[in-house]
């Protein structure tokens, strides 16, 4: 696969160049890449592009997705090693951030049974096109990735054109696209609904003001018309309670800026 700005990468990470790596000499190696860590396998593709922009041979057994134990082997990669060292920390950056986010995004989709599970637009600049890739091996939905994908009214966008305008704006401007807002009250969910935007966020409420919002919208006969979404103060702790609610959908910000990562390691186990 091609990686995005991979030589802006190495040339963050290497510089001028490898100054440790030429203490040693330039010989055919052996290394393995293990899982210090149980976790959600991510980041494999990058880490083997990593490893072949320096032509070195990989191999592996395993595949993005796949849930891994500490001491698997994930990757064995043969050849210099003046350039296995130069490569191997970009590798296991890929490896433990990627892992990290879909490890936590296969955590909160086991615990919303069956709730979809989103990202945010919380993201490491330059680095988005990765952790939402994340996101969606541990089994969630990347959800927007720009401004440019769908309407998001939010709190100032209202606080500038108002609710009903906001809303009545993004349909005249953007008939295709889809449109979502953020409301805090029942009341303020009702009328948005009854204006036709296709997703209502719950921002910031608690459970039960979302369960009540909810139960108001199947009175009013506007809950078929459009999906609900939680989001704002939800944890792996917490999220169990905030599925229950009623809502289509979870977001969280907390899968790629607070995630931790997943550890792994390179070791050389052999020269030839």
């Amino acid at each position: 696969m091609m990686i995005i700005n991979l030589e802006r990468f190495l040339k963050e990470d290497i510089g001028s160049g490898d100054i440790s790596g030429a203490v040693v000499p330039d010989v055919p190696v052996r290394a393995q890449i293990k899982a210090d860590e149980s976790g959600v396998l991510a980041g494999l593709e990058e880490a083997k592009a990593v490893f072949e922009h320096f032509a070195l041979d990989v191999e592996s057994k395993f595949s993005d997705g796949a849930e891994i134990k500490k001491g698997d082997v994930i990757l064995e990669v043969s050849g210099s090693s003046r350039s296995i060292l130069a490569a191997e920390r970009l590798a296991l950056n890929f490896l433990g951030r990627m892992s990290g986010i879909a490890s936590l995004t296969r955590e909160c989709v086991k615990r919303s049974k069956g709730i979809t599970i989103a990202g945010t637009r919380k993201t490491t600049p330059g680095f988005r096109k990765y952790e939402k890739k994340a996101i969606a091996i541990g089994g969630g939905d990347p959800h927007r990735s720009s401004l440019a994908d769908a309407v998001l009214i939010k709190d100032n966008h209202i606080k500038v054109a108002g609710l009903e305008s906001a809303i009545r704006n993004a349909k005249k401007v953007h008939p295709t696209k889809e449109i979502e807002i953020e409301v805090d009250n029942a009341k303020d969910a009702i009328k948005a609904a009854q204006l036709g935007v296709d997703i209502i966020m719950f921002d910031n409420m608690a459970p039960e003001d979302i369960r009540g919002a909810v139960e108001k919208l199947k009175k009013a006969g506007l809950r078929t018309r459009v999906r609900l979404e939680a989001s704002g103060g939800i944890s792996t702790e917490n999220i169990g309670e905030f599925a229950r609610t009623g809502v289509d959908m979870i977001s969280l910000g907390v899968l790629t800026h607070s995630s931790p990562w997943v550890g792994f390691s390179l070791d050389v186990v052999s020269t030839r």
